[in-house]
């Protein structure tokens, strides 16, 4: 039976283009890219050179910090292109695809198998396909740690942020998958594996066999895992927990139901940069190029494109392709232009988190916005507002865990509970903040300096 969970605090943004349920399929290019650097913490060791010919799941890389982690190319074809960036590091591999469909063979179990599976069959698959990378290891966010025994493990399959891919679209697309990657987690933990839904959450969702379903109600943030673990099974400094997304774990279990990487994943698509008619979900190549889809949905004018949601996501190129972790594309009209009067103008079409704007009083809560990148000022003093403390709802006073970060003092920033977050988990703060900090920026340094001092 189900837990339902009420979060009080945040704000939604009322972004414009939220993506329609719809599913609609992506053609697809004659290429596929990989893009290493979205494995955190691998260190490269390339294993092919331009001309090779790979299969779907050939190693393209290793992590020289653990040679069993690799990076496998997700089609056969022809390695077209290596594109280096700083330090030599491999940014992107270009494969061109072939029909072929040649397949690299991995462990193969029907659903009733599953669940006699060991965890070190579990992670040996995991870590010779890359799909490890799909789970996450609080604290620190990184890819977990094999060698690490998690007290349980959290699945996230809620959307609230503008905007992240709806889990019961994604799941709903292959259930059988979605089972079966429950089951593997639950090989990987002596605790319970806990999904979190929200009250909208189809039924697929809902009805999960072999976990504790609990269900978020609440604005943005209450869909970060975070606050899940917050309000379930709060952390101590010593404890690891392992976190996954629904979307990620319907690949995971395709992957032991079939022997085979999967080939393609459901992303959505939205923001006011993409025209109604093509704001929906996707079924894509996984690497498969987008520019092609793109070139037809993008509304006219300079737009930038958003890899996840437009709080937390990275800017992409003009014609990405899609990577293995990506669940969405946020796109986002580019604010070049200054506007008329600055402060002055009462703002009757602007949004305002403090309802300073004229537009607050007239249906400006509920109305739709066209944002775009112009943040309308730049970094000023810090001072208190206490408006990060009505979006954020976790037991975590902002103001002070940001100066204690900013001043180096790791202890302290410890013991106002930054290990218990990730810089994500910012994001709502920083986009109402007054003084325009980079506060998610500020707290993934911070994390960075207390990892590499240990805890």
């Amino acid at each position: 039976m189900s837990k339902t969970y009420r979060i009080k605090k945040g704000f939604d943004i009322g972004l414009a283009g939220r993506p329609l349920t719809e599913l609609s399929d992506a053609s697809a290019g004659s290429t596929v890219a990989v893009y290493p650097l979205e494995y955190t913490g691998f260190k490269q060791r390339l294993k092919v050179t331009e001309g090779d010919a790979v299969k779907r799941g050939t190693e393209l890389l290793e992590n020289k910090k653990n040679v069993r982690l690799k990076i496998c190319s997700p089609a056969s074809g022809k390695i077209k292109k290596i594109i280096r960036g700083e330090r030599r590091f491999v940014e992107k591999i270009i494969i061109e695809t072939d029909e072929s469909g040649e397949a690299e063979r991995f462990g193969q179990y029907t659903a009733d198998k599953i669940s006699g599976l060991s965890k070190d069959d579990v992670i040996n698959q995991l870590l010779s396909t890359g799909y490890m990378a799909f789970i996450r290891q609080r604290p620190f966010g990184g890819i977990a740690d094999p060698e690490a025994s998690p007290k349980s493990v959290f699945v996230n399959a809620m959307n609230t942020g503008p905007f992240q891919v709806d889990a019961t679209v994604a799941v709903g697309v292959d259930a059988e998958g979605f089972q079966a990657g429950l089951d593997i987690l639950t090989r990987l933990t002596d605790g319970a594996v806990h999904l979190c839904v929200g009250p909208e959450a189809g039924e697929v969702l809902k009805q999960a066999s072999n976990v504790q379903v609990h269900v978020f109600k609440g604005k943005h943030p209450a869909g970060n895992t975070s606050v899940h673990i917050s309000k379930i099974e709060p952390m101590a400094s010593t404890d690891v927990v392992w976190t996954a997304k629904a979307v990620d774990v319907v690949l995971i279990g395709r992957l032991f139901l079939d022997g085979e990487l999967p080939t393609t994943r459901v992303i959505a698509i939205g923001g006011p940069g993409v025209k109604k008619e093509f704001c929906k979900h996707y079924r894509v190549n996984i690497g498969g190029e987008l520019g092609g889809l793109l070139s037809d949905a993008l509304v006219d004018g300079e737009q930038r494109l958003i890899n996840g949601d437009a709080l937390t996501g990275e800017t992409v190129e003009a014609s990405p392709s899609l990577r293995l972790q990506q669940s969405a594309l946020t796109v986002v009209p580019e604010g070049r232009t200054r506007q008329f009067l600055g402060w002055v103008e009462p703002g009757f079409n602007q949004m305002s988190f403090s309802r300073l704007c004229a537009s607050t009083f007239i249906g400006g809560r509920n109305r739709k916005w066209k944002l775009d990148t112009n943040t309308h000022g730049g970094v000023r003093a810090m001072v208190f507002t206490g408006y990060y403390d009505k979006v954020m709802p976790m037991n975590i006073m902002v103001d002070y865990l940001v100066r204690a970060v900013l001043a180096g003092d790791t202890d302290e920033s410890i013991s106002h509970g930054i290990l218990e977050t990730l810089p994500e988990d910012y994001a709502l703060c920083e986009f109402i903040c007054p003084c325009k900090m980079e506060l998610q920026e500020i707290i993934a340094d911070g994390l960075k300096m207390i990892e590499e001092e240990g805890i």
